[in-house]
């Protein structure tokens, strides 16, 4: 780690050699490391320290961003004088608020030793225990596990200064046999969030259990949704309308639907950056604080989530504190979303369906339509016909091209557990479904 002391010196250094108007410094600095795993053995072990600064400098209403890693005083002199180019080169932009002005930020601290001090002698005994159990099964097991310490800090030439530091642990694996398949993943930033045996066990269990898969006829479906799947949904709904620049736009699933019943009262999701079950980070990366964000509640749509930017494009709006980094012309995002727990655990929701699909995630996801947040994908990793309320047999997989928005208004019930995945500074936390009438259009050889 740099620390906070030494990160707050380079953010004003920077800011003392701006000309500018008005100029933004982002610093992230990350120390991960990986060990990666194939055919039951690590074949690739990698390290990496680097610190990038992004530095947004406006010169009226024309906005220049650059980027660097060369933190020397030479590297930070050319990243502002760059940045001063670019802007004086740029159109104006009418809309461009001006930076934002400082609000107190409350301290979050999602920080782990056991994680920070873990070595590639430790990676190297949790791979090898999942690829014991996959070989142990005659099966093939492939994936990552993932450690690192993040600092982030952001200061503005308004009086910003914010600095947040984190830990983060990733396992990902993939088991295949020569029929079947099966898929585990979790993150946290404490060690305790990432139970590796539990997890490689689970893909050992999907991997047998989905061999020798039988053809079904596409169709629509009751569906169990394991957690993995239904992070999928709430991603697409993310990144297809939650944010203020897709709704301004008209482009989003919430378009004239805000504060109408637009899916089952029992969906309720939000977004909360000091949640410490999932990925907190205390602001955004403006470095104004997050604002917890009911963007479902009781199925209705509340509204989305806020910049700076697409505040000032409505009267009486404030950032919510979702910001994505500069230069950034998706405009903002949740970050830290979660879907609300129901009552039921899976095997619950297994044995009270007479007929349906039990599906482990969906796979090569893409929008059809942003209205209803259309999806075209696949299910990978295991699908399963449930009949009489038991698992009957594996089946093969299927693609679907289905309306996330209207399946959501199927729910018939919400697992009371709730599953944490994320990367790249996104958090989710997920519980299992059960839903009606899912689309299915196509079948597939595997």
């Amino acid at each position: 780690m740099i620390g906070q002391s030494k990160i707050k010196d380079i953010l004003k250094r920077v800011l003392a050699l701006s000309k500018a108007n008005e100029t933004e410094v982002f610093l992230a600095v990350e120390d991960s490391a990986l060990t990666r795993f194939a055919n039951n053995i690590i074949h690739q072990n990698v390290a990496e320290v680097n610190s990038t600064i992004t530095i947004r400098v406006a010169i009226g209403k024309r906005v220049g961003v650059t980027t660097t890693n060369d933190t020397s005083e030479g590297g930070l002199a050319r990243a502002v004088e760059n940045a001063q180019t670019i802007a004086k080169l740029q159109p104006e932009n009418p809309e461009f608020p001006g930076l934002p002005k400082p609000l107190p930020v409350q301290s979050v601290q999602p920080f782990d030793k056991a994680v920070a001090g873990a070595s590639a002698e430790w990676r190297a005994r949790g791979v090898g225990t999942v690829c014991a159990q996959s070989k142990a099964a005659g099966l093939n097991g492939a994936g990552a596990l993932t450690t690192a310490v993040n600092e982030i800090a952001i200061a503005n030439s308004h009086g910003i200064m914010t600095y947040h530091a984190e830990t983060y642990i990733n396992l990902t694996t993939v088991v295949m046999g020569s029929s079947g398949s099966g898929y585990a993943t979790r993150s946290g930033w404490r060690l305790s969030d990432v139970n590796i045996e539990a997890l490689g066990q689970a893909a050992v269990d999907g991997a047998l259990r989905s061999r020798e898969p039988r053809s079904i006829e596409p169709g629509a479906y009751t569906v169990i949704l394991m957690p993995y799947a239904t992070l999928d949904m709430v991603t697409m709904l993310d990144f297809v309308g939650m944010g203020a620049q897709a709704v301004q736009e008209g482009r989003s699933w919430m378009n004239d639907r805000i504060g109408q019943q637009l899916m089952s009262p029992a969906v309720n999701i939000w977004d909360d950056g000091y949640d410490m079950d999932g990925r907190p980070m205390p602001f955004d990366f403006e470095g104004l604080p997050k604002q917890r964000v009911d963007v479902v509640k009781a199925g209705v749509p509340q509204g989305p989530v806020y910049d700076s930017f697409t505040a000032s494009r409505e009267p009486g709006k404030s950032s919510t504190g979702h910001a994505l980094p500069s230069p950034n012309t998706y405009g903002p995002l949740a970050f830290n979303l979660v879907m609300g727990p129901g009552e039921m655990t899976l095997d619950e929701m297994i044995r009270t369906t007479e007929r349906g699909l039990l599906i482990t995630r969906f796979w090569y996801t893409r929008v059809v339509h942003p209205r209803d947040c259309i999806i075209t994908g696949m299910t990978r990793d295991g699908l399963f016909l449930v009949e009489r309320g038991e698992i009957a047999y594996p089946v093969k997989n299927l693609r679907f091209t289905q309306g996330y928005v209207p399946a959501l208004s199927n729910v018939e019930s919400i697992g009371r557990e709730l599953w944490t995945v994320g990367e790249d500074y996104i958090s989710m936390r997920v519980p299992a479904l059960k839903l009606r009438d899912f689309t299915f259009t196509g079948a597939t050889e595997f």
